[in-house]
């Protein structure tokens, strides 16, 4: 069964991103739950940064699942990416992922890496994806381990010159050994990459582990001009059984935004 899922960054420095909640986060998990949301997605510093005891009490509480954690911080606060020439950074890119994996899947929660990918050099694209495919085939192969997959976004070509649609991740994907990793189906991100949002999803079907939900504007889904028919008929024939998180602006302010996000659901996704 799919979940709806509200995203909720505890970063300052991202405060500006696409999260429907943030700063406090007891109150941004009541709000989501009085919403209607049955999952959230959340944004930390750092793995260390949230007592894994205290969010657990407020999961039960609130009755949601963590559905997922991103590692985002890793280079907005540090400035550290997995293709990044230096292998002193580059490991400590590996690091920094495997522990939010690792804080991750205690609760069963999949990890993204988005612009934890980094960028390929000028001139240098191929040592740039061997060094990608070295650190995604060793958290791979920790993602099995734990039994929980390891997420890949595919971001447009404003954020990442490495792979920009769900058919080019899949491609890089499969010529890895580890079979532990799955593909993010960004809305916003496809709608300026993709030919065909729906068909791009058709296509990479089993491959899709995790969905956000943006219009084309990135405001919540129903306040752009993405199609949204065809997109959830298309998640609905794969059967996709992932979180439909809503990783978009909180406009015109939270409360707003998630009563929007979850009108969408509930018109496309809930029976």
């Amino acid at each position: 069964m799919m979940q709806s899922c509200a995203t909720i960054a505890l970063v300052p420095q991202i405060k500006a991103g696409p999260w429907i909640f943030w700063e406090d986060l007891d109150a941004s998990m009541a709000q989501a739950a009085s919403l209607g949301f049955n999952a959230i997605e959340l944004f930390t510093a750092d793995a260390q940064s949230i007592d894994q005891g205290r969010l657990q009490e407020l999961l039960s509480s609130y009755q949601l699942k963590l559905a997922a954690v991103g590692s985002g911080a890793g280079k907005v606060i540090h400035g550290l990416t997995l293709s990044d020439p230096n292998p002193a950074i580059r490991q400590q890119a590996i690091s920094f992922v495997e522990s939010m994996m690792d804080f991750g899947s205690k609760f069963g929660a999949v990890c993204i890496i988005g612009s934890m990918q980094g960028n390929a050099l000028p001139d240098r694209r191929e040592e740039s994806l061997a060094y990608l495919q070295e650190a995604l085939e060793y958290l791979g192969t920790h993602a099995g381990q734990l039994g929980v997959p390891l997420i890949y976004e595919p971001l447009n070509r404003y954020e990442t010159n490495l792979f920009n649609t769900l058919g080019a991740g899949r491609a890089f994907l499969e010529g890895l050994s580890t079979r532990h990793i799955l593909l993010l189906a960004d809305l916003f991100h496809m709608n300026i990459e993709e030919v065909d949002i729906a068909q791009s999803i058709l296509d990479n079907g089993p491959w899709i582990g995790h969905v956000h939900l943006a219009d084309s504007n990135r405001r919540p889904m129903g306040m752009g001009h993405t199609s949204m028919q065809e997109i959830a008929e298309a998640l609905k024939q794969i059967n996709y059984q992932g979180a439909i998180s809503a990783e978009a602006f909180p406009w015109p302010n939270p409360l707003e935004a998630g009563k929007q996000t979850m009108k969408t659901y509930r018109q496309y996704f809930k029976n």
